[in-house]
């Protein structure tokens, strides 16, 4: 769990809240359905229309973990790869045959069977190299579908808020219904901006940051494995490794 994500949120959102009512004004004031409406259909709409469906399924998935991050264990990887390493040098590569097929790390198993395979390592590079370009670039597209709808938001929230005012202009002669539309138009734009800048763009960030830290994580992996196609000293491939902690 994300504990800095989840306080983050509450937050940016006790700000708001917490600023409105030393201003005097009450929750119940910026509770309004009809702009939520307007606000939350118009940006999912807008960017169904721009993403593809798999990418954007692709970034409902991965939207969870910016409060559950995947857990990368990059000192206990770099103790596994240099325990094969040791094996490697005493058995042979054949001997990392059966710890490949327990592996439970999928991409890790791909690099450990291309090396009992006796693949060569520049082969083994490349191959695994395609899959994290690949997978990157698909999180990547996934982080921008959020960033998409942190800038639709706002101006479906401007729309919102012009809708509101032909409402009120529409029933001047009423004074009983100025009040919600009032309500409505100005909401709207709180509801536009607040969206965007306090959920929408910062997860499309954060999922950045975590795609991106799965690539480092998986390029640690990819040098391990190299190394030991090479048939470097597992003392060299630890401390090598080591610069990935940082």
């Amino acid at each position: 769990m994300d504990l800095l994500s989840i306080v983050g949120i509450l937050v940016a959102f006790g700000a708001i809240i917490g600023g409105n009512a030393l201003e005097g004004g009450h929750v119940s004031t910026l509770l309004n359905g009809p702009a939520l409406v307007i606000v939350v259909g118009g940006t999912l709409g807008a960017v169904m229309l721009q993403s593809p469906l798999t990418v954007f399924l692709h970034a409902l998935r991965l939207a969870g973990g910016v409060f559950r991050p995947p857990a990368q264990q990059v000192e206990s990887a770099i103790k596994k790869l240099v325990n094969w390493s040791n094996v490697a040098r005493k058995e042979g590569l054949l001997g990392l045959e059966t710890i490949a097929e327990n592996e439970p790390d999928l991409f890790i198993r791909k690099g450990m069977q291309l090396l009992v395979d006796g693949s060569e390592p520049e082969v083994i590079r490349s191959i695994m190299e395609v899959e994290v370009d690949n997978r990157e670039q698909h999180d990547l597209l996934a982080a921008k579908v959020f960033e998409a709808m942190g800038g639709y938001a706002p101006t479906i929230g401007i729309i919102g808020a012009v809708m509101g005012l032909i409402h009120v202009m529409q029933n001047l002669a009423d004074p009983g219904r100025l009040g919600s539309g009032i309500a409505t138009a100005f909401v709207a734009t709180i509801y536009g901006v607040g969206i965007a800048n306090l959920c929408l763009l910062p997860f499309g960030s954060k999922m950045k940051t975590l795609a991106l830290r799965k690539s480092q994580y998986q390029e640690m992996i990819i040098e391990g494995i190299v190394a030991i196609a090479e048939g470097e000293n597992p003392r060299n491939i630890e401390s090598k490794l080591q610069g990935y902690l940082n």
